[in-house]
């Protein structure tokens, strides 16, 4: 459902892999160029006398300003559910396209169940699939993944899924949770964009002072933990401490501001990190008031029994 790049790349990998393959969008233009490949492309979903299949959602989820605009995503998943309604197979749904965390469980869910009369994992399967595909490399990437995400509340969906999705090769990982596997799609894309944008700002500073930011940043990439050890930073909810990380942005900061650069994004990364220290702070103190009260408590009982 919904074949535009992500669509497109995934249906023609699982049709290399010798998959049948139906292509689904209301874009007429759009499909005729897929029947123009020899692919099965159609402008509307028909499930009757289908059989069990996995229906895929890759349809657009754009933002609007600081939301995504889930317009066009919710009418294919209505759709979908009306298909659902006329069909006699099990169908399994899988939401591929980049969605906020909740949706697959709550629109999804909601609006297939609603348009088919059906509950989900019982009248039809329900799980989350996120893509990881670059859009000048989409079918290479489907084709050689190094990443592959599965979730479902039901283990019949993900094992299903499984034997369809493992024989592409590379890590694959499942969770129960479809929330799970929709955080870190959304993670992942925001990661890379903040990497993106901490070199951009270090680029700032390194065009001011008249070096090249090449060479550096290559060597930073080999010398820094956080560029070389995959677990390094991620247990989250503590700040970070020691002497060097809180010495070295603070002073940066400053420094910046010396040769007229604005840090936007090492500012909000001290902001966090107080933030965080505070909460822990604050967290620390409530535990040793109770932990107080409970000696406290420990005593008068003891001295009760002492005097009786």
């Amino acid at each position: 459902m919904g074949s535009g790049v992500v669509g497109a790349a995934t249906g023609e990998g699982f049709l290399k892999a010798g998959h049948d393959v139906t292509f689904v969008d209301i874009n007429e233009v759009r499909v005729r160029e897929l029947r123009d490949r020899g692919w099965d492309a159609r402008t509307a979903i028909d499930l009757a006398g289908e059989p069990e299949s996995l229906i895929f959602l890759t349809l657009p989820t754009p933002n609007d300003g600081h939301r995504y605009d889930l317009s066009a995503f919710t009418a294919g998943t209505a759709a979908v559910g009306r298909a659902i309604a006329g069909a006699s197979a099990k169908h399994i749904v899988v939401v591929r396209s980049t969605v906020p965390p909740g949706t697959t469980e709550g629109l999804v869910k909601t609006t297939l169940e609603e348009n088919s009369g059906m509950v989900a994992n019982e009248g039809f399967g329900l799980a989350s699939n996120p893509e990881f595909l670059r859009a000048v490399s989409a079918a290479e990437d489907f084709a050689n993944p190094w990443m592959t995400i599965i979730a479902s509340r039901d283990p019949r969906n993900v094992e299903r899924l499984r034997a369809v999705l493992s024989p592409f090769g590379g890590e694959l990982r499942t969770f129960t949770d479809p929330a799970e596997a929709e955080f870190i799609k959304c993670a992942h894309n925001i990661f890379n964009a903040t990497k993106i944008s901490f070199w951009n700002e270090m680029w700032l500073v390194a065009q001011k002072l008249g070096l090249d930011l090449d060479p550096i940043a290559a060597t930073v990439a080999r010398s820094a933990e956080g560029s070389i050890n995959p677990e390094y930073g991620i247990r989250g909810g503590a700040p970070y401490g020691g002497v060097c990380l809180p010495k070295d942005t603070q002073g940066f900061l400053g420094f910046a501001d010396t040769v007229g650069v604005d840090m936007p994004l090492l500012s909000a990364v001290v902001e966090v990190n107080d933030r965080l220290a505070a909460i822990v702070e604050h967290e620390v103190e409530q535990a040793a008031h109770a932990a107080a009260g409970d000696l406290r408590e420990q005593s008068r009982a003891t001295g009760e029994r002492k005097s009786a």
